[in-house]
């Protein structure tokens, strides 16, 4: 199929049914025990700085578990995996000193999860599997100071976020996403430079792809790490008309629900989530079985609240194949249609009344 069939088949397929995402691809790569030189590999052997941790890395050194962990995923029940590209930027990529890979990353992260894309829609016929090519935060912040001591200072600026966005962005659409997806957004800031990269991509190239957003409520206050509680998000990035909005990573099933809920209330779009499974232990591990995560993803589903689900941090293939089971015979949730209002945002919602 063509990339523009894919994009028809992936709008019909959201008005059917509820997608079913893939699971955490770096615990999955833990489970491979890399050493420094397994994460070099022969292309980077004598690299100058350490690359252990690097998962990005892997598209290019160790393509072949990326493919077979993106191939698992599709075999449990994934529609979509997303791209083994969360840290592929420059940015993030300064840390290990392959800022000059990062273009390279991008290309091969999308045409891995492609080929295997391709093999399963090959042994399956029938089956459309698709590709979100991941755009992660960066590890800086656009709207927070890295120094207690001077609330004005910043380590990064809203431009160089953006041109590390839209190299990042590049590489994907080059190496065949079906989709971009802007995820665990802790800064809004860094998401709005995300998106704008995006546009200015697809005004580039004539190609805009959908688009998927996705923030981080970091705790139990409900709020992202700059402030803001879900609506108020919403009302930050709804202008780039993305395909869905959604919450993922830091807290599991049972502890999002109320905060996807209300994202459920007010997103006038699909609405997707994809936890951890549950909370990390005192050794930063996820014990949640994949029956309990199931179980509560199950019950969102049910509760109207949901259009694509999967997991994050601490899901395995495992837990992608039980939530798939256990939203297999419910109906996606309705979007709905609120009243036309001027909606704005600071850390709070603020409506226009009419």
């Amino acid at each position: 199929m063509t990339r523009e069939q894919r994009r028809a088949a992936f709008d019909l397929l959201l008005g059917e049914r509820i997608l079913v995402m893939d699971g955490a691809m770096g615990t999955m790569i833990q489970g491979y025990d890399l050493d420094e030189a397994g994460y070099r590999g022969e292309r980077l052997k004598q690299h100058g700085h350490d690359l252990r941790g690097n998962n990005d890395i892997l598209n290019l050194t160790r393509p072949d578990i990326v493919e077979e962990i993106h191939r698992a995923y599709f075999e449990a029940g994934a529609d979509i995996v997303e791209t083994n590209t969360f840290s592929a930027t420059s940015i993030a990529q300064a840390d290990y000193a392959a800022e000059d890979l990062v273009a390279e990353i991008n290309v091969e992260g999308a045409r891995l999860a492609r080929r295997a894309a391709d093999r399963v829609e090959e042994e399956n016929p029938g089956r459309v599997c698709f590709v979100a090519g991941a755009l992660g935060p960066t590890n800086r912040t656009a709207s927070i100071s890295p120094d207690v001591n001077d609330p004005a200072a910043r380590n990064v600026t809203f431009d160089a976020l953006v041109a590390a966005y839209k190299e990042a962005a590049r590489g994907l659409v080059e190496g065949g996403a079906d989709l971009l997806l802007v995820e665990t957004i802790f800064d809004t800031l860094n998401a709005k430079a995300a998106l704008f990269a995006i546009d200015e991509l697809g005004e580039e190239t004539g190609l805009h792809l959908p688009l998927m957003i996705s923030g981080t409520i970091t705790d139990l206050s409900g709020r992202t790490l700059s402030g803001q509680t879900p609506e108020a998000f919403w009302n930050s990035v709804r202008h780039a008309n993305p395909v869905s909005v959604g919450l993922n990573c830091a807290l599991g099933a049972k502890q999002l629900r109320g905060f996807l809920a209300e994202l459920s209330r007010v997103a006038e779009t699909r609405a997707s989530a994809y936890p951890n499974a549950g909370l990390p232990n005192a050794f930063g591990g996820y014990d949640e079985t994949p029956e309990e995560t199931a179980r509560e993803i199950g019950a969102w589903a049910r509760d109207g609240l949901v259009n694509i689900v999967g997991g994050c941090c601490g899901t395995t293939p495992d837990h992608i194949s039980a939530i798939a089971e256990a939203v297999a015979d419910v109906p996606p949730r309705d979007i709905p249609a609120p009243p036309r209002r001027m909606r704005l945002s600071g850390l709070e919602p603020f409506e226009v009344p009419a």
